[in-house]
């Protein structure tokens, strides 16, 4: 459980999936997803930006699809599958998942501040849509805010992993590798 303190009379206990693992966690209902998420289970990789849902760093899966956690509620998440950035390497050796790969091998980053944000919407994206095309991918990546790449590393690092995930599907492999 967590600490209370400073939440006053109105809270409640709910259960959280995050990233396979159910939490239980007092809070206020009026909490938001990502200040749970980062505050209380301490998974710092989803990041606050402008709380306000315009600029995408908060994006987590929820049941799969991209959602800002800063406009959700974390009491709307329960009995959804949630899922952060934390989710995408090997938590055993610490490698890196494939489209994490391809953002470092298209220097899709740069102060990283909004990886995370991109890294999920891109990881449902390609999830709905494995034969988005390079405009689809342009079109997905405008609904988030990055200040530094201009975008077209980004798009092409998606678009790497979107090839090589449907190459891998063709000839049955489960290896991924979007480098």
């Amino acid at each position: 459980m967590n600490d209370t303190t400073g939440l006053g009379d109105d809270v409640q206990l709910i259960t959280l999936d995050v990233n396979g693992t159910s939490y239980e966690v007092i809070t206020a209902p009026r909490r938001t997803l990502v200040d749970v998420l980062r505050h209380d289970l301490r998974l710092t990789g989803t990041h606050v930006g402008c709380e306000h849902g315009i600029c995408g760093a908060c994006t987590v899966l929820v049941d799969g699809l991209p959602v800002r956690a800063c406009l959700m509620f974390a009491a709307q998440a329960e009995g959804a599958r949630i899922t952060t950035v934390e989710s995408l390497a090997d938590s055993g050796t610490g490698e890196l998942s494939d489209l994490q790969q391809a953002f470092t091998a298209h220097h899709g980053l740069q102060c990283g501040f909004c990886t995370p944000g991109f890294l999920m919407l891109a990881q449902g994206f390609l999830a709905e849509r494995p034969e988005a095309t390079k405009e689809d991918i342009r079109e997905v990546v405008a609904a988030n805010l990055c200040r530094c790449t201009g975008y077209q590393t980004i798009v092409e690092a998606i678009d790497a992993c979107a090839t090589a995930r449907r190459s891998q599907r063709a000839v049955g492999t489960e290896e991924d590798s979007c480098n």
